[in-house]
């Protein structure tokens, strides 16, 4: 380890859609969080590691700053305001194409108190045509706060990544090595694994299905050549779940090919996917079913 080694925890919050998990993915050089068009794709806090010679950033990845209409969206604010305490450095995303909201301004208002420093990320810079207009995008969060740092980027082409992965690592207090340089991030496989199957089904299902759907590993056998997995995914009315199996189920083999692709690259190994489909209606409002396709305590059966 070098005789001056920097490290320290950051949180990523922002509006849904604002580009945190393109981000945190961008960061960490591979596929942790999944990515949708669609706002609200993550659920919960996905941490993920970042290892350099100087320094080790654990980052959280937290759920889009929204109203908290449901019981699943109160939990995922929950999850938001304690990703708040005791961090190293925040950083806020806001979109810099979009135009500016009144939730825009909410979102930041969400960051209460914090004494952190905060870093204002406009994202998604590469669609922007007119560099100029980042400016006066700017000057509408600094009147709402005054932020740290004011830090322009794409996460998909890469432009202003080496200087926020700077600005961040220069925020960052001298201190140890946490995690030791294999571990990537807090978050069992088979969480991950459900992650990429209910990714699947935000691309290739309609508008009205998205956030009606969850996906449960059942079961998760390593064999010696291939890694068995059975996954059952939830939605709230029929009519959804005719959607996400498609006509004599052609999107949902579609949606089971394209996530085992992704789950044999994550697990680097042959894998078998059996995807079911289940009505529980309601399920959004329902502590118990919540609890039980939380990754922390998502079990199920597994088989050695």
């Amino acid at each position: 380890m070098p005789d001056s080694f920097r490290s320290g925890y950051v949180s990523i919050l922002g509006r849904p859609n604002a580009g945190k998990s393109t981000l945190l993915n961008a960061l960490l050089g591979g596929k942790l969080a999944i990515v949708s068009e669609k706002p609200q794709t993550t659920r919960t806090s996905i941490e993920g590691v970042l290892h350099l010679p100087d320094a080790q950033i654990i980052f959280l990845d937290t759920p889009g700053i929204h109203a908290s209409d449901t019981l699943i969206n109160k939990r995922m604010m929950d999850t938001v305001r304690a990703s708040l305490a005791d961090r190293d450095l925040l950083l806020f995303l806001a979109d810099a194409v979009a135009p500016f909201t009144p939730e825009d301004a909410k979102a930041v208002d969400a960051l209460g108190r914090s004494q952190a420093p905060t870093f204002l990320v406009l994202t998604k810079i590469d669609r922007l045509q007119d560099k100029r207009q980042l400016l006066p995008r700017i000057e509408q969060y600094k009147a709402l706060r005054e932020f740290d740092e004011y830090l322009p980027i794409s996460a998909l082409t890469g432009q202003g990544l080496d200087g926020l992965r700077s600005a961040i690592i220069a925020r960052m207090p001298e201190g140890p090595e946490y995690f030791p340089t294999d571990h990537l991030t807090d978050q069992p496989e088979r969480f991950l694994a459900a992650e990429l199957i209910r990714e699947q089904i935000l691309r290739n299902t309609r508008q009205e299905v998205p956030h009606a759907v969850a996906v449960a590993i059942d079961q998760w056998e390593d064999k010696p050549a291939i890694t068995s997995i059975m996954a059952t995914i939830f939605v709230e009315r029929a009519g959804q779940k005719a959607i996400v199996i498609g006509a004599k189920g052609a999107n949902l083999k579609k949606i089971g090919t394209l996530a085992r692709h992704e789950i044999e690259t994550l697990l680097a190994r042959k894998v078998f996917l059996q995807l079911f489909v289940k009505v529980e209606s309601n399920w959004r409002e329902n502590p118990e079913f919540l609890n039980s396709i939380d990754w922390r305590s998502m079990r199920g059966t597994e088989s050695d």
